[in-house]
């Protein structure tokens, strides 16, 4: 059974920085094609960045220069470092490990709160 489990959330300050972490445990970690989503109360998941199993990497708009997703192979797993952050990236944030089309697995969610 496939765990996916984050980490790293909590409250910032506007302009501050965060690491959010996710170990994936119980698979291949070298198939998923990792993700980082975000969701606000009243609004629908929307994605923040991912990254291939080749390396590639994609942001949305929103992070795009202030968001930075890696992966490790070795210790399965994904991070999002969060630069810059804003009162408007105040979410919570969930990974993603996903084989596209086949299987989709998803953590519980870590909140980030940005405020003064």
């Amino acid at each position: 059974q496939v765990q996916v489990v984050e980490s790293g959330g909590g409250l910032v300050q506007p302009g501050g920085s965060l690491r959010l972490s996710c170990v994936v445990s119980g698979g291949d970690f070298r198939v998923y094609l990792m993700g980082w989503y975000r969701q606000t109360p009243g609004k629908q998941r929307e994605a923040v960045a991912h990254i291939a199993t080749d390396g590639y990497t994609q942001y949305a708009s929103s992070g795009k220069g202030r968001f930075t997703i890696s992966r490790d192979n070795v210790k399965n797993t994904g991070s999002l470092q969060m630069n810059s952050l804003k009162p408007e990236d105040t979410a919570t944030y969930y990974c993603n490990a996903d084989v596209p089309g086949v299987d989709s697995f998803w953590g519980q969610g870590t909140q980030v709160t940005v405020s003064s």
